[in-house]
């Protein structure tokens, strides 16, 4: 990570964006964002196409002109028409065919790769997928400039935004670890150069890889696709690319972000019920009982009678890992029966009650992790990568992903459960290649990809109004074809720690408008552990996001809880703002002695958030914190959360002067919300 790289961008943006204004795209972006469709999508034949692949050795730039194309045009809905190209080889039967959808509303485009064996034999080798290789050139002043972030290796550094110069001749490649796609690096980029720029996102949930490589004069290439692809294909068989989406932004940076966030919000996000999910609280007992492995029914309606009795309002009720049949503790899963000692009547008492009060039900499933000795194992070793030994599902197997789909559905119907969390707490990868043959390498991923994608889509057709977690020991499986599907409601499993999480909400609100955490009342108290009763709204505030897990010890009767009242009553006013426009106001680090900032605007709510944190170590008690978004000739009432009563600036002193912020105590948070005083 080049740190100073990333202070200079940063004090260079807090600069260059105090005159921005609402978010939205201009006519200019999106010019180019549809000359460029059109280049390679519609009018360049099979010379101009944004992907390239190998077939019988020959490069698809040399095959496809000699191919059959047929075109086609589907309006799939106001804002979206999707185009699909079929190149055929009829010497071999091998079909191409490209998805390719064009945005009216945003300046984007998408575009997925489909190979099918229309023939009666095996195909010739297939291999060097890229489903993107395109170039893009830069004017004669100006330089190229990578931002990209760390994934979720839940070590203090998840989400940190990094920089990479690309300089003539330089080249920077990018990929996933282990199988998972965010392990390590978020596939989510944004290349920079000349007041202008595009995002790129891979979606894929396995193994991608990705190359920006700068040549001597004014132009990159970037590829990208699935790291590792070598097979032939069977008679009948079809499998699929990784999906690429591609943003075109003008102006600086960080309104390219904005654009990506308002682009994630319209088609990138699930919408149980036809809306965004909303900002949520959710109630657990797993600080207390591990997890659920020393939980029963009981405990668990005795907490959410404690919730209710403090008037700590919950949107879901969590129960974790731990709550089925298993032979050694949570980590043993295969056996996806709820353990009837505990629980003698399943889940149901517990969602019947919890329903009677409002309250939804989340439970947390691994289905693709097998354990030895478990149902699974013992009864379906072909089923499993791994055997009797135990490991991955194996999702590409139809009849394990037939009786997956049933089981599952059966628990979530049987036990009134409102919202399914996945988790993956295992590397893939491994297990993927091992059970490859040397003239089919990569298939095994992309069956199991595929499969994965498939499940889901099954379960929310069975479920339309059911929203999904997505889990893998944290943030390790935000692509962008899970952020479709699902939200990450456990964002990494480093949490708790304020200058961590804190960094965290920095680096992962760039690119994710939703996801979540857990809160605690005490900095002190571990991932595990009780009897803690006072409050700290440093911890809380630096452990915020728009989704909130509330890890307190219910039990406790001297727990501050009107204090817990208020907090969560400060976050719940300030929720819709996370679904705003999104501006760093400091730069992003981990040190102790320094202030950290950030900013949520709802332009069109002329209302916004800002949080600033005062690290224990800083020497100073003020800062001044420059604003973006608002209306210049406007007046803001601004309101300092738990603080003095209310001021009124002017919307251009806010972004060119500054919002001055006080904290004497240190470390300390403050929470300051402002609001269009309409005349």
């Amino acid at each position: 990570m080049k740190a100073k790289s990333i202070i200079k961008t940063l004090v260079s943006l807090i600069a260059t964006v105090q005159l921005a204004q609402a978010v939205v795209p201009t006519s200019e972006e999106m010019a180019e964002s549809g000359r460029w469709f059109d280049a390679r999508f519609i009018g360049a034949g099979s010379t101009n196409l944004p992907f390239s692949f190998v077939y019988g050795g020959r490069p698809s730039l040399e095959l496809l002109p000699g191919w059959k194309l047929q075109r086609s045009e589907t309006e799939l809905d106001g804002q979206r028409t999707r185009l699909t190209l079929v190149f055929s080889d009829d010497q071999t039967g091998l079909e191409v065919r490209c998805e390719a959808i064009k945005y009216r509303d945003f300046p984007a485009a998408e575009w997925t790769l489909y190979f099918k064996n229309c023939g009666i034999a095996d195909t010739a080798i297939l291999e060097k997928i890229q489903v993107l290789d395109g170039r893009w050139e830069r004017e004669a002043k100006g330089e190229f400039l990578l931002h990209h972030n760390v994934g979720s290796p839940a070590n203090g550094s998840d989400y940190a935004p990094l920089e990479t110069p690309l300089e003539p001749g330089a080249a920077k490649r990018i990929s996933a670890a282990g199988g998972r796609p965010t392990n390590t690096d978020l596939s989510y980029f944004n290349l920079e150069w000349n007041g202008r720029g595009v995002i790129l996102a891979v979606g894929w949930p396995g193994q991608w890889a990705a190359e920006f490589a700068r040549d001597k004069a004014a132009g990159i290439q970037i590829r990208a696709g699935q790291e590792l692809t070598h097979f032939k294909l069977l008679p009948g068989e079809e499998v699929r690319s990784p999906l690429i989406v591609a943003l075109f932004w003008k102006g600086d940076w960080i309104r390219g972000q904005n654009l990506w966030r308002r682009w994630m919000m319209a088609h990138g996000m699930p919408k149980p019920g036809g809306k965004l999910p909303p900002p949520q609280m959710l109630g657990s007992s797993f600080r207390v009982y591990e997890e659920m492995t020393k939980a029963d029914e009981a405990s668990q309606i005795m907490f959410i009678n404690r919730y209710i009795e403090e008037g700590l309002k919950l949107d879901y009720w969590w129960m974790d890992a731990g709550w089925y049949v298993s032979r050694g503790g949570w980590g043993n899963t295969g056996t996806w029966e709820v353990e009837p000692k505990r629980f003698p009547n399943g889940f149901k008492p517990i969602s019947d009650h919890a329903h009677a009060n409002g309250i939804k039900i989340l439970v947390w499933f691994e289905p693709e992790r097998v354990t030895a000795g478990s149902w699974l194992a013992d009864q379906h070793p072909e089923w499993i990568l791994g055997g009797k030994n135990g490991g991955l599902l194996d999702l590409g197997n139809r009849e394990a992903w037939t009786w997956l789909v049933n089981h599952i559905d059966k628990l979530l119907v049987d036990n009134g459960i409102d919202l399914y969390r996945q988790d993956f707490n295992m590397d893939p990868l491994g297990y993927w290649r091992a059970n490859d043959a040397a003239d089919r390498q990569g298939i095994t991923e992309i069956k199991h990809v595929t499969g994965y994608l498939a499940y889901w889509d099954e379960l929310l057709r069975r479920h339309p109004n059911m929203l999904i977690d997505s889990c893998a020991s944290g943030g390790r499986r935000n692509d962008l074809e899970t952020m479709r599907r699902a939200v990450p409601l456990w964002r990494s499993d480093y949490a708790f720690e304020p200058i961590g999480t804190q960094c965290i909400t920095y680096g992962i609100s760039l690119w994710l408008p939703y996801h979540g955490t857990g809160t605690v009342a005490a900095r002190s108290a571990g991932y595990y552990g009780s009897g803690f009763t006072a409050v700290d709204p440093y911890g809380f505030w630096s452990n915020l996001a728009p989704s909130i897990s509330c890890a307190c010890d219910m039990r406790a009767k001297n727990l501050d809880y009107p204090a817990l009242r208020r907090l969560f009553g400060y976050w719940r006013r300030i929720n819709p703002d996370y679904y705003g426009d999104y501006y760093p106001l400091t730069s992003w680090s981990k040190a102790n002695d320094v202030w950290m900032a950030w900013q949520f605007d709802r332009p069109e709510a002329g209302e916004g958030v800002v949080q600033a944190f005062r690290r224990e170590n800083s020497i100073y008690e003020s800062a001044r914190f420059k604003l973006n978004g608002l209306e210049a000739d406007a007046r803001y009432r601004v309101t300092v959360l738990d603080g003095p009563e209310p001021r009124e600036f002017a919307g251009s002193d806010l972004m060119k002067k500054g919002l001055p912020v006080t904290m004497e105590d240190k470390p300390a948070a403050a929470t300051i919300i402002y609001q269009r005083i309409i005349e």
